[in-house]
């Protein structure tokens, strides 16, 4: 009796000391078997920030295809859609002095997009620096196409996905034909996903001058972009009214680069015979640069239609944007008439 009263003793003195044995380990000891050593993480570690995108400097998952639509511009084709999710957007001068928009999309893709117009030929060399993007659009002058067949895109245009395209009730031929953007990336399963073409993103550097407002006049379209101290946005109005967006709103980023690039007159005319201008995109110029409620004079250069477009500060340091959308208004020195 007494040899199994020890036993006894010895198996609950046992019980009691095992909770303890595993408690030491984490100090130290070693851990009871068949458990495995959790690392514990240092209390002063944090985890990596997420990767910025590089159209628009604000955190991203990974990275995504780029889309870029061909947008109306006029009066007849506004409120515009899904203009408000675009990473980019670009200013193109067009036939008879108007404006026409490239949307790039990548980061967000709105659900609809529109009205959707047609290509021109400075489309096709700006497009390279994104690799080998999608391109929406409808239709382009039949002496361009087969510049776009050779051109690096996916061509997703009406012709080439037409079960991507709609007709928006309410509006009138030519500006009521929009797109379906999962559709359009549909078309275009091995579009580039989106990368560095140039731009920096961070706080606003020294000088600047206060601006309240800035006007890039064309032919026959002014911009005036105006300041928001409480939406920290410069809004954008066209021909004195402003530019409201389908989704509601006024269209609007907290940066604004007016890249000046010189003009010139193409081979090719629409069907009123107006010039189609063809904008010299690659070399050197001046910009300026809005953000902050500021206009810092800027220098920009693109060496090849690959590459992207740098912007630098008068003393040659990088000229860091706003984090969110961009708007680049591509305006020549001086206004080249149609």
């Amino acid at each position: 009796m007494r040899v199994k009263r020890v036993i006894s003793v010895a198996l609950a003195g046992t019980a009691v000391l095992t909770p303890a044995a595993a408690c030491s380990s984490s100090g130290g000891g070693a851990s009871p078997a068949g458990e495995a050593t959790q690392p514990v993480a240092s209390p002063s570690s944090s985890p990596a920030p997420p990767p910025e995108h590089p159209f628009t400097g604000q955190p991203v998952a990974g990275r995504k295809p780029v889309l870029a639509v061909k947008i109306e511009n006029t009066a007849a084709g506004k409120p515009q859609l899904g203009l408000r999710s675009a990473d980019l957007v670009f200013v193109e001068q067009v036939e008879g002095g108007l404006t026409r928009l490239m949307a790039i999309f990548s980061s967000k893709l709105p659900a609809k997009v529109g009205p959707v117009r047609s290509a021109r030929i400075s489309d096709l060399h700006l497009l390279p620096m994104f690799g080998k993007p999608a391109l929406a659009y409808s239709g382009v002058q039949s002496k361009m196409i087969p510049l776009v067949q050779a051109a690096s895109l996916f061509d997703v245009s009406d012709s080439a996905q037409p079960g991507a395209y709609f007709r928006q009730p309410g509006r009138v031929a030519p500006y009521n034909l929009f797109a379906d953007t999962k559709k359009l990336l549909a078309g275009a399963p091995k579009a580039t996903k989106a990368r560095d073409i140039g731009f920096t993103f961070g706080d606003a550097p020294d000088g600047g001058t206060p601006r309240k407002s800035f006007t890039v006049k064309y032919p026959a379209a002014r911009f005036t972009f105006t300041w928001s101290e409480d939406a920290k946005r410069w809004l954008v109005a066209q021909d004195g009214k402003p530019d409201k967006a389908a989704e509601g709103g006024q269209l609007g980023a907290p940066t604004i680069v007016v890249q000046y690039a010189k003009t010139t007159r193409s081979e090719f005319h629409d069907f009123t015979g107006s010039y189609t201008p063809l904008i010299q995109s690659t070399g050197t110029g001046r910009a300026v640069v809005l953000r902050d409620g500021k206009a810092y004079k800027a220098k920009w250069s693109r060496s090849s239609e690959k590459q992207g477009t740098t912007f630098t500060t008068e003393s040659g340091d990088p000229m860091p944007f706003s984090r969110g959308q961009v708007w680049i208004v591509l305006a020549a020195p001086k206004p080249v008439q149609p």
